[in-house]
């Protein structure tokens, strides 16, 4: 059977709506990112589920939590997992960065591996954080099916790494919308990607809220 490696993003905040930076703010979810919670819960309840992992940022755990308690499930919480740093842009729309620290902003866009918000995190420094998490995964469960709940950047640098995309493209080539889920599968020949950014299990209400 092997490992399947389930990516789920947290559900909608008030950033996510509006666009604005929020990496290591830790908002809470909308009413409606709880029930996208829920009925992700709902929807995947049956899976035989061996672990969840999570970023312990509020609005990873909250996602997390309905499946975790419909499952009785522990959810182990990792650092490595947080969104990435935004810096001096937390909070912050890209009008504003864009008014207050041009230079920085034509560089983190151009190449973000190896240029950062002010202040925050490159990538490739994210992906020295989480692809570590990984591989604890990978170590402890050769077989079964592990969820690992976090957010937008850090999935998707996640999802480059496995998948030997360039970290730089990571917002060129991977897209993960609020509470979707990606699924790799670990195969004899490494990991393959199965599932991209599926939404299938909201209801077309919450599935219209595709946040950013």
């Amino acid at each position: 059977m092997g490992l399947h490696l389930y990516f789920l993003r947290h559900g909608e905040t008030t950033f996510s709506k509006t666009g604005g930076y929020c990496g290591a703010l830790d908002p809470e979810l909308t009413p409606e990112g709880r029930q996208m919670a829920m009925e992700f819960a709902q929807a995947y309840q049956h899976v035989p589920w061996t672990a969840i992992f999570s970023s312990p940022m509020r609005r990873a755990v909250a996602t997390a939590e309905p499946l975790a308690q419909a499952v009785g499930l522990p959810v182990q919480l990792r650092d490595g997992l947080k969104e990435g740093h935004y810096g001096a842009w937390e909070g912050q729309t890209p009008e504003w960065v864009k008014q207050h620290y041009l230079e920085d902003y034509i560089h983190w866009m151009t190449e973000p591996a190896w240029n950062s918000p002010t202040g925050g995190e490159t990538a490739v420094q994210i992906a020295n954080r989480a692809m570590p998490v990984i591989a604890e995964i990978e170590a402890k469960y050769t077989e079964g099916h592990v969820l690992v709940v976090s957010h937008k950047a850090t999935l998707r640098i996640i999802l480059c790494s496995l998948l030997g995309i360039d970290l730089g493209r990571y917002r060129d080539r991977i897209n993960v919308l609020v509470a979707s889920v990606s699924l790799v599968r670990f195969t004899q020949y490494g990991p393959l990607l199965e599932l991209m950014g599926d939404r299938s299990h909201l209801s077309p209400e919450l599935r219209a809220r595709r946040g950013t």
